[in-house]
């Protein structure tokens, strides 16, 4: 998922905004869903991508807590989720040199440990 946000401990980088990448993981028992080929037995895609994008539109200083936030957002807003993982990438980040991009990965399980 591609988004352009304000994030980032700098000022500026709140003003200006940025691109950001967000690769997801989920994990479910998809024995039913293949075998009734209902939506209503899957992990909707669309509802994933909902919430991940409003709180992408939450400015954070941090990729960190964007993650966190995304993760907590996902298990209360999906039915069946047993372990998430979330990749945000900021795209050209103001370091002072040339960098494609960096990146945080979080993951939490649905008894609410994170790793």
């Amino acid at each position: 998922m591609e988004f352009y946000a304000y994030h980032g401990h700098f000022r500026e980088e709140q003003i200006v905004g940025n691109r950001f990448l967000v690769d997801l993981w989920i994990e479910t028992d998809m024995s039913k869903p293949a075998e009734t080929d209902n939506l209503d037995d899957a992990v909707n895609y669309q509802v994933a991508y909902r919430l991940i994008r409003k709180e992408m539109e939450k400015k954070s200083n941090l990729l960190e807590h964007i993650a966190k936030r995304i993760l907590d957002a996902l298990f209360e807003g999906l039915k069946g989720i047993e372990k998430v993982r979330v990749k945000i990438s900021k795209m050209n980040p103001p370091i002072g040199g040339k960098i494609d991009s960096v990146s945080v990965l979080l993951g939490r399980t649905s008894n609410g440990e994170y790793f």
